[in-house]
């Protein structure tokens, strides 16, 4: 079954670039600079950021839909961030490469399928959701800290 992820788009983060860590806090986010790779994967590019890149931690609303499942959460972006193409039929290294928590949603936004992968098992799993024809999309999260990475559509 074809799918396509996708990360935030920047237009949403436009604003914090260039404020200082005054201005950052009164929007309530904080600003790293990352000191590994990888580290800090940023939604936008779905990349991790570069040693000294500076990223921005803020809570994101990835469930606005009026159902029990509304949710937000941390996340990380980077600084000036680029929009990252379309991932069709593949799984980016910067979310293939840690233990995924994937949830299928219907088209009333409620959650229908849920399991965990990493690796080669992410497109699996993903493969086998969309098989069921009732799963609209699919929300990826990191595991062990439970944000928001991304989002899988049916191609």
């Amino acid at each position: 079954m074809a799918f396509v992820i996708s990360g935030l788009r920047s237009n949403e983060f436009e604003e914090l670039n260039g404020l200082s860590e005054e201005q950052l806090a009164e929007r309530n986010v904080l600003a790293y600079v990352a000191d590994e790779k990888p580290g800090f994967p940023c939604r936008v590019s779905l990349e991790d950021a570069e040693v000294g890149e500076r990223v921005f931690l803020l809570n994101y609303t990835y469930q606005p839909n009026e159902t029990p499942y509304k949710a937000s959460h941390a996340i990380f972006v980077r600084e000036y961030a680029t929009d990252s193409w379309p991932c069709v039929n593949y799984v980016p290294e910067s979310l293939s490469s840690r233990l995924l928590s994937l949830r299928g949603f219907d088209a009333n936004h409620m959650m229908i399928e849920a399991d965990i992968a990493q690796g080669a098992e992410v497109q699996l799993l993903l493969e086998r959701f969309f098989a069921n024809a009732a799963v609209a999309y699919v929300q990826l999260h990191f595991a062990r800290r439970g944000c928001y990475a991304a989002v899988a559509h049916r191609q």
